[in-house]
């Protein structure tokens, strides 16, 4: 069987079965090309029974890597939010303009630390000087190959807020500047609803007293 049983560490991590190897890709179709593409991907793999798949079709969504920053203000007990439409969100009973932490895509020779820099200053007018990674993962790992990584950065938010954005990307962009226990309030009744920003919060929750002790 082609089935690989690893020994599992001390701690219990259950690791992979299979990795890159155990995947061929026969052919890659284009469907469409824009500011983001879409391709047709035509696969194997091994499966968990042993041997071969068929041949798979999937759309893969090509996404550029991202990353976001949810921006706290030990000092204050304060989170800075951004808040702008989004159309992904719309056709619900909500509206379509969301509550999110400040993000970029990754398009360029940048790494994430400077992508993240640079987007806090054009999305909030914050400088974030510490960054601390809460975490890398993919939002959709279906149909979309978009990677994101997540930062908390430690920021003065006293004179934060306003209309923020570059123009010339058509941002409109709203700064929220709100206490902890309002946006916790928030995620709890179901006005926050997008992954990154859930995720940000449960990390905030958990790492809160240790950074307020550090003032």
């Amino acid at each position: 069987m082609f089935f690989r049983e690893k020994p599992m560490s001390q701690d219990r991590t259950l690791q992979p079965c299979f990795d890159a190897s155990d995947v061929e890709r026969l052919e890659e179709i284009p469907l469409h090309r824009g500011f983001f593409n879409l391709d047709r991907v035509d696969v194997r793999y091994r499966q968990y029974q042993g041997g071969w798949s068929e041949t798979v079709s999937r759309e893969v969504f090509r996404h550029h890597d991202a990353v976001g920053v949810l921006l706290y203000d030990v000092e204050r007990d304060e989170v800075v939010l951004v808040e702008q439409f989004r159309a992904g969100a719309m056709g619900r009973s909500f509206s379509p303009w969301l509550l999110e932490p400040a993000a970029g895509l990754i398009d360029s020779s940048e790494s994430p630390e400077e992508v993240a820099r640079r987007e806090v200053s054009e999305e909030t007018g914050c400088r974030a000087e510490e960054l601390l990674e809460i975490h890398r993962y993919f939002p959709s790992p279906g149909a979309c190959d978009e990677y994101i990584t997540l930062f908390c950065a430690l920021v003065d938010a006293g004179n934060v807020g306003g209309i923020h954005g570059l123009e010339e990307e058509h941002e409109d962009i709203m700064v929220r500047v709100l206490p902890f226990r309002d946006v916790w309030g928030l995620l709890e009744d179901g006005t926050i609803n997008n992954a990154m920003l859930l995720i940000a919060l449960y990390w905030l929750a958990r790492e809160r007293p240790a950074l307020r002790a550090r003032r």
